[in-house]
C-alpha cells in the first residue's frame, strides 16, 4: 500500500481542510506533515464552521487515526484550545490522535522573536502570521530546538530555560518590549495536556501502517508557492510544502508515495506580502474577495485576489508530480460575465511560459478569456448537470496541465462537492 498526498498548489487557502474531510472516509489514517498553527484548515459540517490549525482534518471521522508528524511545529497553547473546542463537539480526540515525539515545540519566546523580527523589517516585512513558526524552524535547523519527546525527560525544565534564555539575549538586541508570563502559564498547561496523548515514533508507526495495507492520506499545509525552496522567496513559509515534504515530514520513502492530490482555487488568492502576478486592484478583485469571503482563517487578514494563474499552476504540478487536480470555490465565479486565466507572462518584452526566479520584477500576465456560467452551482449534485461554460473551463485546465480534475467544490459544506 502507498501513501497518498494532498497539498495546495497556490499560496495556501485553497480549501484543503474541506477536501481532506470529504476524502477521509476512504482512509484509515490522516497525517499532517509540515507547518504549524499558521495553517487554518476550514471545514463546514452540518452548516457549522470549524477551523483546525494543528490537528489533521480527519479528526471528525470516528474510524480515522490522525497523526501530527515530525515535520510539524506545535504550539501547546493553540493545541489545548483546539482540543477543548473538539471536546465541546463530542469529538474524542485522545482515541483518534497520535503525536510524533520528533515534532518541534513552539515556545512563547519563539512567538516574541517572530514579532520582533517582523517589526525590525519595517516596510520589507514578509507578512508573518506571528505564530513563532520561523524562529522555531530556525532553532530546529540550528540544532537548538525542543521536541515533543523532550517533555518526558527529567530535565525538561532545564532545557526549556536554556533555550528561553538564548531567545531573551536575542530580544535584547532588538530592544523589543514583551511580557510572556501569561502565555507561558498557558503553555505549560498545554504541555500537561500533550502528555496525556499517545506520543509516538511516528515514522515507525506510519511505515507499519503502510506494511499493514492501511490507507494513509498525508495532509499538507500552506501551499506550493510558499515553499521555502521553490516558493516566492523570501515571502514564503519556513517549511517544505511540496510533496517531497511529506517524505521528510513523516519519514516515508519517495517510492511509497501513491496519488498526489493537488488543490487549487478557480481563481487565486494570497495573504501577506510578496509577488502575485494576476492580482486585481479593481472592483473585480473586491468582488472576488467579498463573494469568496476571502479573509484568513488564522489571522483574519483580507486576502489579495486575482484570476487563475495557469503558469504558476503548471509549475506547482511539475514540482509535486500531481496525479489528480481538485478545483475549489468554483461557485465564487457564478456571477461573472467573463472569467480570465493567465496563460503566459510578459517579461522584458519577451513572452515566457514558465515561473521565473524574477517573479518579483514587472511580470505582466497574458490572459485568455472565458464566458462565465452565470449559474448558481449549489443546486447541482453531479458532473453532468454542470453548465457547459464551466465544463469548458475545466476541460481547458485539464488540456493545458495534462492532469484530470476529479473533484469540483461548489460550496463550503461537505455535501457541496462534485465528483467527476
Amino acid at each position: 500500500m502507498k501513501i497518498d498526498v494532498l497539498l495546495g498548489l497556490q499560496w495556501g487557502d485553497e480549501g484543503k481542510g474541506k477536501i481532506v474531510d470529504v476524502l477521509t472516509k476512504g482512509y484509515n489514517v490522516v497525517a499532517r506533515f509540515q507547518g504549524g498553527p499558521n495553517a487554518g484548515h476550514s471545514l463546514e459540517i452540518n452548516n457549522i464552521k470549524h477551523v483546525l490549525h494543528l490537528i489533521p482534518s480527519g479528526i471528525f471521522h470516528k474510524q480515522s487515526i490522525n497523526i501530527i508528524g515530525n515535520g510539524v511545529v506545535l504550539d501547546p497553547v493553540i493545541f489545548k484550545e483546539e482540543i477543548e473546542a473538539l471536546n465541546k463537539l463530542g469529538v474524542n480526540s485522545k482515541e483518534r490522535l497520535l503525536i510524533s515525539k520528533k515534532a518541534h515545540l513552539i515556545l512563547p519566546t519563539h512567538r516574541t522573536l517572530d514579532a520582533a523580527y517582523e517589526q525590525a523589517k519595517g516596510k520589507s516585512k514578509i507578512g508573518s502570521t506571528l505564530k513563532g513558526i520561523g524562529p522555531t524552524y530556525t532553532d530546529k535547523t540550528s540544532r537548538n530546538g525542543l521536541r515533543v519527546g523532550d517533555i518526558l525527560s527529567t530535565n525538561f525544565i532545564d532545557k526549556y530555560n536554556t533555550l528561553t534564555d538564548k531567545h531573551k539575549l536575542l530580544l535584547k538586541q532588538y530592544d523589543y518590549k514583551y511580557d510572556i508570563s501569561e502565555y507561558e502559564k498557558k503553555w505549560f498547561e498545554g504541555i500537561q495536556l500533550i502528555k496525556s496523548f499517545q506520543l509516538i515514533d511516528s515514522e515507525r508507526v506510519i511505515n507499519n501502517y503502510i506494511n499493514q495495507d492501511k490507507k494513509i492520506l498525508a495532509e499538507g499545509a500552506q501551499g506550493t508557492l510558499l515553499d521555502i525552496d521553490f516558493g516566492s522567496y523570501p515571502f514564503v513559509t519556513s517549511s517544505n510544502t511540496i510533496c517531497a515534504g511529506a517524505c521528510t515530514g513523516l519519514g516515508v520513502s519517495p517510492h511509497k508515495i501513491g496519488e498526489v492530490f493537488g488543490i487549487f482555487k478557480a481563481y487565486c488568492t494570497r495573504v501577506g506580502s510578496g509577488p502575485f502576478p494576476t492580482e486585481l486592484f479593481d472592483n473585480t478583485g473586491k468582488e472576488l474577495q467579498n463573494i469568496g469571503n476571502e479573509f484568513g482563517a488564522t489571522t483574519g487578514r483580507p486576502r489579495r485576489c486575482g484570476w487563475l494563474d495557469l503558469i504558476a499552476l503548471k509549475y506547482s504540478i511539475m514540482l509535486n508530480g500531481v496525479t489528480q487536480l481538485i478545483m475549489t470555490k468554483a461557485d465564487v465565479l457564478n456571477s461573472f460575465d467573463t472569467i480570465k486565466v493567465a496563460v503566459g507572462y510578459k517579461y522584458n518584452n519577451e513572452i515566457i511560459d514558465y515561473f521565473p526566479f524574477e517573479i518579483y520584477n514587472n511580470i505582466e500576465p497574458i490572459y485568455k478569456e472565458f464566458k462565465g456560467w452565470k449559474t448558481e452551482l449549489s443546486k447541482f449534485s453531479n458532473a453532468n448537470e454542470l453548465p457547459e461554460e464551466l465544463k469548458e473551463y475545466i476541460k481547458f485546465i485539464e488540456d493545458e496541465t495534462k492532469v484530470p480534475i476529479t473533484i469540483v467544490s461548489i460550496g463550503p459544506n461537505r455535501n457541496q462537492t462534485i465528483m467527476i
